[in-house]
This record gives C-alpha cells, structure tokens and sequence, in this order.
C-alpha cells in the first residue's frame, strides 16, 4: 500500500479565507503534504485543481466544497462535498436532499464540525450538524481543528494566547464527536472519519500588532489525513482525483496529529483465514480474525469495539490481538506533548462481520 498525506477543509481568498489556492498549494507543499482539498463555502471554484510544483516538489491540489443553508441562522448543517463537478449549493435546505444529489453527481459527503459550539465574544454562533435523520453521507469529519478552538477559549486572553502559540490548541477530538461516531456505526451504518483543518489564515489586528491568526502552514503540520493507496500517484489528475476520493470516502485512511510527532507509518490490519482488510473494509469473523496495530513511534495504544476499549498497551509500538467477536473495530493513540497527554493518531475502523450463516452478532 501506498500512504499519502492529505489536509482538508481548507478556505480561500473565494470565500472567508486569506489565501489564493497557489498560496495554499505552496503552504502545502512546503509542509511536505501530497495533497490538499479546499472547500469554499457556497461556491465550487473552477479551473484551479492540479499539480503545483515548488522547488521541485509537487503537490495535488483538488476542490471541493462546503455547502450549508445561507438563509438559515445560524447556518447549522454543514457539510463538505468532494467530486462532484456541479455546483449543488441550491440543494442546501433540505440536507436530505442535497445528500441524495451528491451521491448522484458521483460524489462523497461529509458532515462538517458535527459538534461545533458558540463562541459569542469573538461572534461565532452554534453551527453544529442537527439534522440527524439523514442518511447516505460517506462520513463525518472527526477533529476539526477550529471547533475545538471554541472549546479551549474562555476569553480575550486565551484567545491571544492561541493566536501566538497554536500549538498548544489540539488536545482531541470532541468527546461528543466521538461518542456520535460510535453510536452511527453501531447502529450498523458505515461512516468515514475525516480530520479537517477548517483553515482561513485570517489576518487580524490589535492595535499595533498584526498576526495571521493559525496560518496554512500550522494546519498542514497538525491534523491530516493519511491514506492508504493501492499503488503512487501517477501525476495524472484525473485518475489521481479519482483514487484519492475514493480511498477518503471508504475510509482507508487514518487521523494523524502530525504536530508532536509524525504518523506516517501506522497501520492497522485484520486478516482471517481468507484474506486481510485494512481501514475502512469489511472481514467476516470466519473462525477468528487477527488485528494488527503498528505505530510509528511509542504512544499509549487503545483498541476499541463498538466504542468501548477492549485492550490497551502502554508506550508501544504495536499491539496484537485475535478476537471472535463479530463488530467495528479502532484504534486510538495518545502521547504527551506540550505538558498534557494529547490524541496522536486515530484509525478509521474495520468492520468485522459475522459469517453469512450466521448473521446476528455474537461470541463464539
């Protein structure tokens, strides 16, 4: 397999973003990402996806979008659309709706900053995702880098604090994200996890002092995502667009908070006596399935099922379990960094399911 690494949820100077996408591609490049995705709000900007080369280093840039009710206030269900070559913004009332138009279009869906809290004295609003009825979206994005800001500022000085020191802002995911996560895949769905940046580089002052409040080039270093690819990209962008998206979508691919250290390298694998899966596939229990974790460096491990942690292995680099137990599989690793134990990677989930004359859920 094949590991990239991607950012997304990335705004320009097209809507509430400081940077044009050349601006943005060199950021990435020079962060050493493979690829980047924007998502304008409202608006699917033509003519920009492509390879951009810096100091002989290229990176794939592609354009998505983040589509949300504009006449609706506050502006709740967000959600990032990729691939779908037409702009379908005018869908955004009924999210049902614009869901069922993406999957029609060929493209994924992803519900943006799930949980995504008030932050009133700088003036943002509640634009959490509350139409949970729907179904058909590829995933949910999972850490978001700027709904956690709102939850670890509590006013003017921790707010200049983080403008000057970002990287002391990442602790996790949400614990609400999560526990929704868990409960949509429990319920027997299939659901993608994504990182996103929601990066704007907004460019700010007070009084003398002016600072670009969290760059393009401290997200790319934070909170990516790292897939997993059948085989390098060829420098093709149709065929490359296409393999990307749809490795994004089914899940093959892991969160990685690339800031302490690197994740590149982890992986984590079921096989059985017919065959392996990798994040995001589906392996029937047969008569036992192995997983197999194996992280770069050392970190506190968790395997969980079904949300709840069935194993744990202390500063290691890998953990091994067999198991009989039809259900969804993940992986979580923390590590201290910056004074505090901080989420360091976590894995899209293998789904074990049980063998076909045997359908219901059980233990063996």
């Amino acid at each position: 397999m094949e590991e990239i690494s991607l950012n997304l949820h990335v705004h320009s100077v097209y809507s509430d973003g400081s940077g044009t996408h050349e601006e943005i591609a060199r950021a990435a490049c020079q962060s050493g990402l493979d690829a980047v995705i924007v998502t304008d709000h409202n608006v699917l900007v033509g003519g920009k996806e492509g390879y951009y080369t810096f100091n002989d280093r290229r990176v794939l840039l592609l354009i998505g979008e983040e589509i949300h009710d504009q006449n609706r206030q506050p502006p709740k269900n967000h959600l990032l659309v990729f691939g779908t070559n037409r702009e379908l913004a005018p869908f955004a009332p009924d999210p049902q709706n614009l869901i069922n138009q993406i999957k029609f279009a060929g493209g994924s869906s992803f519900i943006a900053h799930p949980v995504d809290p008030a932050l009133p004295f700088i003036g943002e609003d509640d634009y959490s995702w509350v139409d949970w009825s729907v179904n058909g979206y590829s995933g949910i994005e999972l850490w978001n880098g700027f709904s956690e800001l709102k939850t670890v500022v509590d006013g003017y000085p921790s707010a200049i604090f983080y403008a000057f020191f970002p990287q002391f802002m990442a602790h996790n995911p949400l614990p609400e994200t999560l526990k929704r996560w868990d409960a949509l895949m429990a319920s027997g769905k299939k659901v993608s996890a994504i990182g996103g940046s929601d990066a704007h580089a907004l460019h700010k002052k007070l009084g003398p002092i002016r600072r670009t409040v969290f760059p393009y080039s401290y997200h790319f270093s934070s909170i990516n995502n790292h897939l997993l690819l059948p085989e390098p990209l060829k420098g093709d962008l149709a065929y490359d667009r296409g393999v990307v998206l749809t490795a994004l979508a089914r899940g093959n691919s892991f969160i990685g908070y690339d800031l302490p250290l690197p994740t590149r390298g982890f992986r984590f694998s079921a096989s059985n006596r017919k065959g392996n899966a990798i994040m995001g596939d589906e392996i029937t229990v047969e008569d036992g399935v192995t997983l197999q974790i194996k992280l770069p460096e050392k970190a506190d491990l968790r395997l969980l099922c079904d949300g709840q942690v069935i194993r744990e292995w202390k500063k290691s680099t890998n953990g091994a379990m067999i198991t009989t137990k039809s259900g969804v599989y993940r992986v979580e690793a923390c590590l201290p960094y910056l004074g505090k134990t901080r989420g360091w990677i976590y894995s899209n989930p293998i789904y074990i399911r049980p063998n076909p004359e045997n359908r219901r859920c059980h233990d063996d």
